[in-house]
Formats: structure tokens, C-alpha cells, sequence
């Protein structure tokens, strides 16, 4: 009934772009964020931060991996600093903590929706028994889950915070996924990953999980990239694997 191999018996969601529709927001954040940073740094030489900046290097992972891995490609090296640095600092936790403070305000600002076919298959799948877990790199995870009134459907919630404290290894490791299944008492070959990130699809492949479900929620590109990078399939809304839909 909710397109899913019999073997599977738990599902474990990325948040943003998966459930709610605040992948757009991060990606606002993230942008903004980037921009300033260089334009500020290369005057006339400046070069915007893309949409493929962010599906590369950016989309999927942990804050200061982002920051990280996007400043490294383009020849940039910043001290670490720590993660409770000033939103000004020039490290990569600074630039991190600035993306977040403006992700939060945008948040607040517009709200979270839900995908109306996401909370379809989150109710499909809770009739069905299957056990739900969410796993995010995000730090605002429980507050997303909140606003959008999806935490109800969730049993375990690994994000940012969490990914933080137990020192996991962030996407495209499968790190955050195994402690998501781990936490509903599952092996990883009975659960599916839910993920819009290539290097969260990538992560789902790595751990040896039973399926990997890739949502494609931008254009053809996006799917192919999410199936070389792993995906068992690729679908532009979850409602889609519903027989009843």
C-alpha cells in the first residue's frame, strides 16, 4: 500500500525538502549568507553563490560542513572557531551561525508548510505499523517538526543537535541514518531513507539501508543526479507511491 519493498518495517525522513517545504528557505539563508560573506571579500571579483553551490556542497550536510566544503571550493580556508561564535566572526562556525540566525528569522517570518502529500504518506505509513524516525542535519529540527505539526508521526529525531553531541560524522556519511535506525531498535536493511540531498541519498546507500527513496523537488537534473547517487527511486512527491493516490 505505500510502495515500499515487504522487507521494510521503518521509515526514517529527512526534514527539509522531504516533508516540509523549508528547503527553499535554507537555500535562501545560505545564499544570502554566501553572498555577503563574498562579496564583502572579493569586491569587483565577486562570484555568487549558485543553486548547483548549493546541491554540491551545501544541501544535506551539517552547518559547518557546509560552510566548509563550499569555501574549499572556491580556494578559501577559515579557522574553525567554536561552535558558539559571534554571527560576525570570520570562521567557519561564524558564518554558520549567521546562515542560522537568518534561516530562523525567515522562518518565523513565513512559517512551515508541510507537503500535503508528505503528511498523506506519513499517515499512510503510521496505519501501516511502520516505525518513523526523522534524521536531519538541520539544528532546527525540532522546532520545524513543531511549527509544521508533523511531530506527533515521529518516534526518534536525530538532527543537528544530536549529530553534534554524539560526534557522528555528518551526510554523506550514513552516520546520522544508523543512529536513526538504531533509535527505533531496527537493523538498517529494514529500514527506508527518505532524502531530497544527493549526499543524503548518498549517506542512505553507504549505511546498506533496504531502500533509498530520492524526492526530487526541483527539475530532471536534480532526479538523475539523486539516482547515480544511489536513490532506488526517485519521485517528486512521497503521495506518489501510495496505490491509492
Amino acid at each position: 500500500m505505500i510502495g515500499l519493498p515487504d522487507t521494510i518495517t521503518a521509515c526514517l525522513f529527512d526534514l527539509d525538502g522531504v516533508l516540509t517545504g523549508t528547503a527553499v528557505l535554507h537555500r535562501e539563508a545560505w545564499k544570502r549568507t554566501f553572498d555577503e560573506y563574498l562579496r564583502s571579500k572579493d569586491g569587483d571579483a565577486f562570484q555568487e553563490f549558485t543553486d548547483a553551490d548549493y546541491s554540491t556542497y551545501v544541501d544535506g550536510r551539517p552547518r559547518a560542513d557546509g560552510v566548509r566544503e563550499f569555501l574549499r571550493s572556491r580556494g578559501i580556508e577559515l579557522p574553525e572557531g567554536s561552535p558558539d561564535d559571534p554571527v560576525d566572526a570570520p570562521t567557519v562556525n561564524g558564518i554558520g551561525n549567521r546562515k542560522n540566525e537568518l534561516v530562523l528569522k525567515i522562518i518565523d517570518e513565513r512559517g512551515v508548510n508541510p507537503y500535503p502529500g508528505s503528511v498523506r504518506y506519513l499517515e499512510a505509513a503510521q496505519r501501516a505499523g511502520l516505525r518513523i524516525a526523522v534524521v536531519t542535519s538541520s539544528a532546527n529540527g525540532a522546532k520545524v517538526l513543531d511549527a509544521a505539526d508533523l511531530s506527533r508521526f515521529v518516534e526518534a529525531r536525530v538532527d543537528g543537535l544530536v549529530i553534534r553531541r554524539d560526534h557522528l560524522k555528518g551526510k554523506p556519511a550514513p552516520d546520522s541514518f544508523l543512529a536513526g535506525a538504531k533509535a527505533l531498535g531496527v537493523d538498517p536493511k529494514q529500514a527506508v531513507v527518505f532524502e531530497d540531498a544527493q549526499s543524503g541519498v548518498q549517506a542512505g546507500k553507504a549505511g546498506g539501508f533496504g531502500y533509498v527513496v530520492g524526492v526530487n523537488r526541483e527539475d530532471e537534473a536534480q532526479a538523475a543526479a539523486l539516482r547515480a547517487h544511489g536513490a532506488d527511486v526517485v519521485v517528486d512527491d512521497l503521495a506518489e507511491l501510495l496505490e491509492d493516490k
